[in-house]
């Protein structure tokens, strides 16, 4: 990244005289530019500190918050020596890499880091977190697996008691042991759909 400006993809399939004007209007990086940016995962974290700002934040709060990020800890709870080991890096690299690219506004003089429209572009290519609405889906998913997982097991128990011939099972003929598992399964089904 050479260049602070950043050409559109439409530049880039017009042909190399194109792609090498520079307006100063560009809206988009190129995907190859992104993924270069979003290949280092400290990068990551500062835009996803930067995804819950309004405004310039200071260098020393997204330093120190990527690295409880990193270490699984708070902010609270970090040394130094894990402080310095991430604001170093970002201080001397990529928070530079982030600002020639548009995507935030880096002022290394003055330590103060902002947020960029071009950000929103760059959000769609970065892992979502999962929220709790989509962990209580997946819990649910797993309680409906056990539903028909005891269903079944219900069912083989009284398959199993009618090849025997259990006393109460004997009073089943095979349309009626079948239609006792159809309805069950029915039941199961029809319930899960409404839910």
């Amino acid at each position: 990244m050479a260049s602070k400006c950043i050409r559109s993809e439409e530049q880039y399939s017009e042909g190399p005289d194109a792609a090498n004007e520079c307006s100063g209007d560009e809206s988009t990086v190129p995907k190859d530019e992104l993924f270069h940016l979003l290949q280092n995962e400290r990068r990551r974290l500062v835009l996803r500190y930067l995804r819950g700002t309004e405004g310039p934040v200071r260098m020393r709060d997204v330093a120190e918050q990527v690295a409880a990020w990193e270490h699984d800890t708070t902010v609270e709870e970090l040394t130094s020596k894990q402080r310095q080991r991430v604001y170093i890096p970002l201080y001397q690299s990529h928070l530079t890499k982030l600002d020639k690219a548009g995507v935030i506004g880096y002022q290394q003089d003055r330590g103060i880091v902002e947020r960029k429209p071009l950000a929103d572009q760059v959000d769609v290519y970065l892992e979502v977190e999962p929220t709790d609405e989509s962990t209580s889906e997946s819990d649910d998913e797993t309680n409906w697996n056990d539903y028909y997982i005891v269903a079944t097991a219900l069912c083989y128990a009284v398959l199993f008691g009618a090849v025997i011939e259990l006393p109460f099972m004997s009073l089943l003929s095979g349309i009626g042991l079948s239609a006792l598992v159809l309805f069950l399964f029915t039941i199961l089904t029809v319930t899960r759909a409404l839910n």
